[in-house]
């Protein structure tokens, strides 16, 4: 886990080194252990390093059998890779990216579909082509800007000089879905354009000789592939139909993830909520080690909040955990929101970026690799809404598609549901749950829930992994019939069955509570003082009736949209006016 930057097309090397120094320093944040800048023909890289693997050795940029890479992540297989393309005696350092440049010099572009991890990197190949690419979920960012000389690229938008930014008012999709859907790479309201999931893009360079060549930054190539479309994705249990056979197979493939995901030269753990996904991978961690392993649970001190800490420390005793409880205060809301509106670059209105922090904050200095269970609903099949869009509609079904109340929009959120829906539609072949998890693994997963962990954690320096979104997990989990997915009242079937075989005390069969945080309680007391500046910020008039935006500060049967309101004026009063995230905060509470 690291932050990238580079400029590719490079004509002035002196001015691009200062440039891209400026850029791997907005985002030091992510590297705390360092910086390193390194220029070559055409291009200007730099890296700030979170040392997880290799601690001495695998600082980058990385070069090898004449290329170059420079990335963000960990691939997760490259002990397996290097042993399979006989690299012991070619490497020069213990780094999980080094395998690459000599896959790379055997088989071009080829090797890119062979990695397993979660990755954003830049390659520079031996060949003379110049690659950017994204793992196939969007668990790592990336992000590039192209002003038809040269592309810069970084980890975060902030990279990038405010002056060639041109930012734009957020769409109304931030207060309509609370993220950002992608619309051909490019993302209103940053700035900048992300690398979808999966993508693989070829960025032409100039060529060294005049008049031959392609034209500077052109972009070629396009996707290989992402989400369930990737070529990687088989059934990995093909022939195997019985339930127990099915479980064997389940419990394989999730001890050989979890087994990758630890591979760190640094102190790993895990965010451990009451539910399954959390609780199963506690489970396999505390298989795998020998010493107690080290989990942090977050609760809040209102009434009326879902706090799982009495489930996660009966799990957390149950597998021997050196269980830790972080409790999460009306203070820790004031405090920590514009820190996250601050974090959050590309933004996303999502309350529960507000725990995640506070999670991060207690590991940092205990902790550096934090395992999480992102995915687990995704690929398994736990929402209601799942279940919902497999029902006849004479009984109530209706498809997995976001339930938009956004009134207070100028547009009423209108055109938000067909972009999402143009943006979801998937393979043939699929069965409606299918279709349903195709959605929200292009959508939601990436641009809300992945965006989350990345910068909650990277804000604290520390790495946040996923054993859910691995490919050997994808390919047995999305392929698996729906009855192991949903049965009867119960989505994720096949994982609460394998959970209360190897952990009883999880309850995988209780009624889940769902996840709240108590936002709309710490705003209700200031909402008559909020209500009228966040109407008065002007991102937020540009985009909502301001009547109506008063009327949601006013009105109870409202509240919940407060927060979604609140997070957007801070975010646009940072990263579209400037103003520090304390002074942001006192700006709408009246303080200043």
């Amino acid at each position: 886990m690291c932050g990238i930057a580079g400029i590719l097309g490079v004509t002035d090397p002196a001015q691009a080194e200062r440039d891209v120094r400026a850029m791997i320093e907005r985002i030091a944040h992510r590297g705390p252990n360092g910086i390193r800048v390194e220029s070559g023909p055409g291009w200007c890289v730099a890296h700030a390093r979170l040392s997880i693997i290799d601690l001495e050795g695998g600082w980058q940029p990385l070069h090898a059998a004449g290329s170059t890479v420079i990335g963000n992540g960990e691939i997760y297989n490259y002990l397996e890779l290097a042993e399979e393309f006989q690299l012991k005696d070619r490497l020069a350092t213990g780094s999980d990216f080094e395998p690459l440049l000599h896959m790379y010099a055997q088989e071009g572009e080829k090797a890119f579909e062979r990695l397993r991890g979660m990755y954003a990197f830049c390659f520079i190949g031996f060949d003379g082509r110049t690659w950017l690419v994204r793992d196939g979920f969007g668990i790592k960012p990336l992000y590039y800007l192209d002003d038809g000389r040269a592309v810069a690229f970084a980890s975060e938008p902030r990279a990038f000089a405010p002056e060639k930014q041109s930012p734009k008012f957020p769409s109304g999709e931030l207060l309509a879905l609370n993220y950002i859907l992608d619309d051909g790479g490019s993302t209103q309201g940053i700035g900048a354009s992300r690398l979808t999931p999966g993508q693989v893009l070829e960025v032409s360079l100039p060529s060294a000789n005049p008049g031959e060549g392609r034209d500077p930054g052109v972009f070629e190539g396009g996707r290989l592939g992402s989400g369930i479309e990737k070529k990687t994705w088989v059934p990995a249990f093909a022939g195997i139909s019985g339930e127990e056979e099915l479980l064997s197979a389940l419990d394989g493939v999730l001890e050989d993830s979890v087994k990758v995901h630890q591979r760190s030269d640094v102190p790993y753990g895990l965010f451990l909520s009451g539910g399954v996904d959390s609780a199963s991978i506690a489970t396999l961690m505390s298989r795998l080690n020998a010493r107690p392993v080290t989990a942090y649970t977050c609760g809040f001190d209102a009434p009326e909040a879902r706090d799982e800490r009495a489930q996660a420390e009966r799990v957390a005793k149950a597998l021997n955990l050196d269980w830790r409880e972080t409790t999460f205060t009306e203070a820790d809301f004031w405090r920590i929101a514009p820190q996250v509106a601050w974090a959050l670059d590309d933004p996303t209105a999502d309350y529960a970026t507000l725990p995640t922090y506070k999670l991060a904050e207690a590991a940092k200095g205990t902790l550096t690799v934090i395992l999480t269970g992102e995915g687990g609903d995704e690929l398994f099949g736990g929402y209601g809404r799942y279940r919902r869009a497999m029902r006849p509609t004479w009984l109530g079904g209706r498809p997995a598609e976001p339930q938009i109340d956004a009134a207070f929009l100028k547009d009423g959120g209108k055109g938000t549901l067909t972009r999402w829906r143009e943006a979801t539609t998937p393979s043939a072949g699929l069965t409606p749950l299918q279709q349903a998890q195709y959605a929200d693994i292009v959508t939601w997963l990436p641009n809300d829930l992945l965006l989350k962990l990345d910068r909650m954690l990277m804000a604290h320096g520390l790495e946040g992994r996923t054993p859910f979104l691995d490919k050997e997990v994808a390919a047995f989990a999305f392929n698996l019939p729906d009855r192991m997915k949903v049965r009867g009242k119960y989505g994720k079937y096949i994982l609460r069955k394998w959970l209360q075989r190897h952990c009883p005390a999880a309850e995988p069969w209780a009624k889940k509570k769902g996840f709240t945080v108590p936002v709309a309680s710490w705003i209700a007391p200031r909402a008559g003082d909020l209500g009228p500046r966040i109407a008065g910020v002007k991102a937020v008039a540009e985009v909502c009736d301001v009547e109506a935006v008063r009327a949601v500060f006013s009105d109870e049967k409202q509240a919940h949209n407060r927060w979604p309101l609140m997070f957007f004026a801070l975010w646009s009063l940072i990263h579209l006016e400037g103003a520090e995230p304390p002074a942001a905060l006192a700006a709408l509470l009246g303080d200043a």
